[in-house]
């Protein structure tokens, strides 16, 4: 059994490939119990942290399993939020195969899954993207996302301001301070925040936007408003976790404010064409994601499969 660490999952993991490589596995058959989330309390912070145990196998050929400890102020730090290790194992003789930095393997994950889903929904000509948060992902969210769509001009958005601009200098891409102006010229709007309270209001936007939501991870944190979800044709990775997990649907759906049916459908229902993405240029899409084991493993077995026959993007 080998590691796999940060840098050599970012050459075994190109983006296009990952993509790529994800929608195959959203048509597959992985099986993927509904994974276990464990909060616990952190006396040294403020905040509770969450333990996530995050299994899939494909029959005869893989199991893997994430274990990941999400703790919120890891920020103030200067340590990303997620930490954690994956294993994968070969599913016929249960032998461990490898193990991998999850946080790399979760990263480049949810931005692929991101991107997948922006290849659907958001329009073919979108060319500003605004990314709101100054994460870890924040990086990765923009790489993915330009690789589907010819991306012209990126915006980043974060509470400290001096942390924005440090970001954006080291990627090239322009830090701002009115997250409104931002959002009013965005054609895609990608969020990866810990925010507990509404950042993108539904008065903001406008006709043909594509919306991201990848951090609202828990039921008590929201990334944008009522209104916002009101307007918007929403779309999530899986329907099980995305309407259990995430306030920005939980909450909407306790008080009413959509029902259940309002969801279009998932990255499963996207994929096998049992559903139809975007339909008119000037409709408001939304991608919630909360993530999911099948990207793991998927992202997991390409890097493994890469690594033991000496191909990667280098």
């Amino acid at each position: 059994m080998f590691f796999l660490n940060k840098s050599e999952l970012a050459a075994l993991l190109d983006y296009p490939s990952l993509i790529n490589k994800l929608e195959d596995a959203f048509r597959a058959d992985y099986i993927v119990p509904t994974r276990s989330h464990y909060n616990f309390e952190n006396p040294k912070e403020d905040r509770q942290s969450t333990l996530l145990l995050m299994p899939a196998w494909e029959a005869g050929k893989y199991v893997g399993v994430k274990l990941i400890i999400v703790a919120p102020n890891n920020g103030k730090y200067d340590l990303p939020s997620i930490q954690g290790t994956y294993t994968l194992f070969d599913a016929h003789k249960g032998i461990p195969l490898a193990q991998m930095d999850a946080k790399e393997l979760t990263n480049r994950r949810t931005a692929a899954a991101s991107a997948l889903a922006s290849r659907f929904l958001s329009r073919e000509n979108s060319e500003t993207l605004l990314m709101v948060g100054t994460g870890s992902l924040a990086p990765y969210l923009i790489a993915a996302h330009r690789e589907v769509r010819d991306i012209k001009k990126v915006l980043i958005w974060g509470r400290r301001f001096e942390r924005a601009k440090e970001i954006a200098k080291n990627l090239g891409v322009e830090a701002i301070e009115n997250l409104e102006t931002g959002v009013r010229q965005a054609d895609i709007i990608s969020c990866a925040t810990l925010s507990q309270n509404p950042l993108v209001l539904g008065k903001w936007l406008q006709p043909g936007q594509h919306l991201d939501l990848v951090g609202s991870y828990r039921k008590d944190m929201r990334e944008t408003d009522d209104d916002a979800i009101r307007i918007s044709r929403i779309y999530v990775d899986t329907l099980e976790g995305a309407t259990k997990e995430s306030g920005d649907l939980v909450i909407p759906l306790q008080n009413k404010i959509i029902e259940k049916q309002y969801i279009i459908g998932d990255l499963f229902d996207l994929c096998h064409a049992r559903c139809l993405g975007r339909q008119t240029p000037d409709e408001i899409t939304l991608f919630k994601s909360v993530g999911h084991a099948l990207e793991d493993l998927a992202a997991a077995s390409l890097a493994y499969e890469r690594n033991s026959s000496g191909s990667s993007s280098i």
